[in-house]
């Protein structure tokens, strides 16, 4: 699988890590230089995208455009979760990127992406203007959007905000309203740093406490450690991210239903985890209300949040693509 890694400064100049997979040379995006997919001017941070490669492609990639084809397709666009990073959907980039660019990012704060000493730079309006910049940067526009969690909630913004970036919605476990229960876990878990021993202590510990998962085996669940801590100068495994963030889950949520209206026009698929604590029936009842045409697929006995490899979730985006070319 092709990866590229892009380091991009921010409008603050906060650097930012920006992955992309499966780019075919003849499939980049027919945007001309300087131009957002808006038409505006390109902000003036952008000039700082590196786009030498980190990694070598592997050979026999699935990288291709399909026979017949005049146009790439819409690139996928995948927003992590809130203190997750763009690695988490290397799994899912290799099932679903062969015709297509797949664009992620470390949001700031988390993974590879820079720290700020404000909390706020972390919010949820910062990480949008960050997006639109990395879309800026790379030229995507018309994507195909799959958010998990709180990546699902910049999906909407960015409907709302900047409506020619975004040609359909994939939400993973995310709604308008997010359950009590399940808040007050995402807070005390972002806020806490274990200071591991060791990466197995991090595996033992996520199996302990994390929502049912479609993880079955101990690479997997030393995969997922890998992907959420780090080791720190001192020898120990710390979170991937800074635990300031959990500050921000203080303040009282916003009203997102508005938000949400603005994919009322837009397929959108939602995959739920059918025990999450996160995404409960009634928000999803409510969302199909004012979405009649969403599609929604619900996994059993997986909690917050789906992983998207399961094979119903993969079937279910593989179908959402090939009907959103």
């Amino acid at each position: 699988m092709d990866t590229l890694i892009h380091h991009i400064s921010a409008w603050d100049r906060l650097p930012l890590q920006v992955r992309q997979w499966h780019v075919a040379p003849d499939a980049e995006p027919e945007v001309g230089p300087g131009a957002q997919p808006d038409g505006g001017p390109v902000p003036q941070s952008n000039p700082g995208l590196d786009t030498r490669p980190n990694a070598q492609p592997n050979a026999g990639s699935g990288a291709h455009r399909p026979a017949g084809r005049h146009h790439p397709p819409p690139p996928i666009l995948c927003l992590p979760g809130l203190v997750r990073t763009g690695a988490d959907f290397e799994t899912l980039a290799a099932e679903i990127g062969h015709d297509r660019r797949v664009v992620t990012l470390d949001y700031p704060g988390r993974g590879d992406s820079g720290r700020s000493r404000d909390v706020n730079r972390y919010a949820p309006e910062a990480c949008l203007r960050d997006v639109m910049d990395v879309c800026a940067a790379l030229h995507v526009h018309r994507a195909v959007i799959i958010g998990t969690s709180f990546g699902g909630l910049l999906a909407m913004g960015l409907a709302a905000a900047r409506p020619a970036l975004v040609h359909a919605v994939v939400l993973n476990d995310i709604g308008p309203d997010i359950a009590g229960d399940g808040a007050d876990f995402v807070r005390d878990f972002v806020g806490h740093d274990p200071a591991l021993p060791s990466l197995e202590a991090g595996a033992a510990l996520l199996r302990a406490s994390l929502p049912p998962m479609s993880l079955h085996t101990d690479a997997a669940w030393r995969r997922m450690a890998e992907l959420t801590y780090r080791a720190g100068p001192d020898g120990l495994w710390h979170p991937n991210w800074d635990t300031a963030i959990a500050q921000l889950l203080n303040r009282p949520p916003p009203d997102l239903w508005p938000i949400f209206g603005a994919l009322a026009h837009l397929p959108v698929l939602l995959v739920r985890g059918a025990v999450s604590n996160i995404l409960l029936p009634g928000t999803v009842s409510r969302m199909q209300a004012v979405h009649p045409d969403m599609e929604v697929v619900s996994l059993p006995g997986i909690g917050h949040a789906p992983i998207l490899t399961e094979p119903p979730a993969l079937a279910a985006i593989q179908n959402f693509l090939a009907r959103n070319p």
